[in-house]
């Protein structure tokens, strides 16, 4: 009878341990599909770059420190190895569009340029889509380390080498880029 009971339990323990350690591979492959959708949306956002720098670059020529910034931080991400350097990467070139976009606010010949609001727009829409990715990535991220800070992730998660994700937080202030058209008379 208790060679039965022993039995049952050690069944019982390795069919939990398999379950746990599929759920964390599922868990982990979310993971690493929402990071591919917020990485496609940042390639977007560093297509429409160039197009903005070059703009600005025509209306406010002397302003090139900043236009060196963004170009730099730009080259930056797009040479960024792994998701550490990337997250890093990426804060620099939000902070140095944030940089540009504020020396915009300074030259209302620019802002009233179509080709400069199309730009706008695209990096708008661009920001937003990054914002609603990262979302969706960084739940992905809370469900995985949840799981693997509970009995039995906690186990199986060591013995399988999974450490904990980070979350992708680009730790911009988009006040700039979200702030609606101000009207001056």
């Amino acid at each position: 009878m208790i060679l039965m009971l022993a039995g049952g339990a050690a069944v019982v323990a390795v069919v939990l341990a398999w379950w746990t350690f599929n759920r964390l591979m599922a868990l982990d492959e979310r993971c690493n599909t929402a990071f591919a959708d917020v990485d496609v949306h940042l390639k977007h956002r560093h297509a429409v770059i160039p197009g903005l720098v070059e703009t600005v670059r025509g209306f406010v020529g002397h302003e090139l420190t900043v236009l060196t910034e963004v170009t730099k931080a730009r080259a930056g991400a797009l040479r960024a190895a792994g998701p550490d350097m990337r997250l890093e990467a990426e804060t620099q070139v939000g902070q140095s569009l944030n940089s540009l976009l504020s020396v915009v606010e300074h030259y209302p010949e620019l802002q009233a340029s179509s080709h400069f609001r199309d730009l706008r727009n695209q990096l708008i829409d661009a920001e937003n889509r990054i914002t609603a990715s990262r979302r969706f990535y960084n739940l992905a991220v809370d469900e995985f380390n949840a799981t693997l800070r509970q009995f039995p992730g906690n186990l199986i998660g060591g013995f399988g080498r999974l450490g904990r994700r980070k979350h992708f937080d680009l730790g911009v202030e988009r006040v700039l880029i979200d702030e609606p058209v101000a009207f001056r008379f």
